[in-house]
């Protein structure tokens, strides 16, 4: 249904960065008051979107106008940071306590204004998103990481701006930090527009924008009435194009036709003429009767033909010419049944066969991720065919660097985790198994050293690297060329890897990427471990067996 008045408007905005790269060109559109999810592909310009309309950056042409003020959940958290300052409250409070305690100076009645029940508001929010009654006074670093996203987004929500942008607040959110987000957004009042690839967070949204190719179209209802919208226009738009195509072949035809048939007649009559068997005067009269009808036909036959080409490239134009990532992992040659590899928690144990999928889930600061780096021997090595023999976990209470990863410590020495191959591809979920300051050639040639440099680039510009993208150093690309790198050294191992391992690979990938990701894995041959909180990707994978990791303890679960 149509909005009373929206609560963002671009008119024709763009936006251009300062070594001339257009990011967004000729953008017009319109944000109704209510929840947005904004999708697209990587590198559509969304995150630069939302730039715009917090005022963050200065569109070089066109205007954005916003109905109200524009809150922003901050990406990046500085771990010195009071909680109390990160919701924005660190001086209301301050000043309340600072005259409960007998301190009546005018500037602490004026920090207040009429917040005198700030503390007890600000703890409420922050208990309604699962947070610790003390954690108003505690340091960003001393939370979580989940912890720590959602005291920002409380703080959005708690300063109580009209118009509030969300960019990706569930990326690296264990289940449990995402359902409480997920929570919060359901109940959101106001203006929310949020830039997200989990497809469970963007069903809540009340409308769904998508920017393409500097496009932005509304939708009004959630993801998959989106999506299922989107497939059926794009269905219609190709069987249009096919009918316009047939159409235009046919006057083609029909034009090539009537020039023969003109032909034809032009030679009847000039063998008439050079018959002489009617008066010249005659002869004279039929010959520019002819002519004149020739070319009423020639032109009409034409004029169809061009109209019939231009409904074909009216039709053209609505079908999506989407390039995707193409994902195909190569064959490992693993019979059904082999053990490839054996997770254990010192209690039970469970073999992981070709072609099999295991999830391993659990909270952040489990230590899922170390358990990962310990099963591909540390992380030493290339992002392919990494050697591994009997790697054993032996978990201890420091957080030193060979027994923490991006997870934390293991929190009891009861985990072990053992690989029965020698060609294990690990995709780590921070994507530092790559040379920074070597090219992408350069890292996938370290990958796949007896393979030509000309079916490196092929390679590579299937997973969409290609020109000057694959001359540049690694640390100058964006985060999803990144991750198509770290993927097609995974892919170009020679040998194939047996056993893939991943940690969190839906991170910061669009969605037409995940799909492919999704189609190549169901594929694969050999086996698969990862982890994940994203749980749509989950229920997309149909993994053999998911395994919970809490304090050590492994626990066989269901996907619910």
């Amino acid at each position: 249904m149509p909005h009373a008045s929206p609560a963002v408007v671009l008119d024709r905005v763009t936006f251009t960065w300062p070594d001339g790269t257009v990011a967004l060109d000729d953008v017009s559109g319109a944000f109704a008051a209510v929840r947005t999810g904004l999708i697209g592909r990587n590198g559509a310009g969304k995150s630069t979107l939302l730039g715009l309309i917090a005022g963050a950056l200065i569109p070089a042409s066109g205007t954005v106008v916003r109905s109200g003020t524009v809150d922003v959940m901050p990406q990046r958290l500085t771990a010195d940071t009071r909680v109390a300052a990160l919701l924005g409250v660190d001086a209301a409070l301050d000043a309340v306590r600072a005259i409960s305690s007998g301190d009546v100076d005018q500037r602490h009645f004026d920090a207040v204004g009429d917040d005198w029940d700030i503390e007890a508001r600000a703890t409420a929010a922050l208990a309604e998103a699962g947070l610790p009654e003390d954690a108003l006074d505690r340091r960003v670093g001393a939370l979580s990481g989940g912890e720590a996203v959602l005291a920002a987004l409380v703080g959005v929500r708690l300063r109580g701006a009209p118009i509030a942008l969300l960019d990706e607040p569930t990326n690296n959110l264990d289940r449990d930090a995402r359902a409480r987000v997920h929570d919060l957004v359901r109940s959101w009042r106001g203006t929310l527009i949020v830039v997200s690839h989990d497809t469970a967070l963007l069903e809540l949204m009340d409308e769904t924008a998508e920017l393409y190719a500097s496009s932005l179209s509304t939708f009004g209802g959630a993801y998959s009435a989106w999506r299922a919208a989107h497939e059926e226009q794009q269905a219609a738009a190709r069987q249009a194009e096919a009918a316009a195509r047939q159409q235009v072949r046919r006057e083609k035809r029909d034009r090539i036709h009537q020039e023969q048939v003109m032909a034809t007649r032009a030679a009847i009559g000039r063998k008439a003429a050079a018959d002489r068997r009617a008066p010249k005067i005659v002869l004279g009269e039929k010959k520019r009767a002819a002519q004149a009808s020739a070319g009423r036909l020639r032109v009409e036959a034409r004029d169809k033909e061009a109209e019939a080409r231009a409904v074909l490239d009216a039709t053209e134009r609505r079908v999506r010419d989407d390039e995707p990532v193409h994902i195909e992992l190569p064959d490992p040659d693993v019979a059904a049944g082999r053990r490839i590899a054996t997770i254990s928690d010192g209690e039970r144990s469970w073999t992981v066969q070709g072609p099999e999928r295991v999830a391993l889930i659990g909270p952040n600061g489990a230590g899922k991720t170390t358990l990962l780096e310990r099963l591909v021997a540390g992380g030493a090595g290339t992002p392919a065919g990494l050697a591994v023999d009997g790697v054993h976990i032996s978990a201890s209470t420091d957080t030193d660097a060979s027994t923490t990863g991006s997870d934390g410590p293991l929190r009891r020495s009861c985990a072990d985790a053992t690989a029965h191959t020698d060609r294990i591809g690990y995709l780590s979920q921070r994507i530092d198994l790559l040379d920074e300051q070597a090219t992408p050639l350069e890292n996938l040639r370290r990958a796949a050293p007896g393979v030509g440099d000309v079916e490196l680039r092929n390679r590579l510009a299937r997973f969409l690297l290609r020109g000057d993208t694959v001359m540049r150093p690694v640390a100058a690309l964006s985060g999803g060329e990144r991750f198509r790198l770290a993927l097609a050294s995974l892919v170009m191992a020679d040998p194939p890897p047996q056993l893939l391992v991943l940690d969190e690979p839906t991170n910061n990938l669009d969605l037409g990427t995940v799909d492919q990701l999704v189609a190549a894995l169901a594929a694969f041959r050999g086996a698969v471990v990862l982890v994940s909180h994203d749980d749509g990707f989950l229920e997309r994978i149909r993994p053999h067996l998911v395994l919970e990791l809490r304090e050590g303890v492994l626990t066989e679960m269901r996907l619910e």
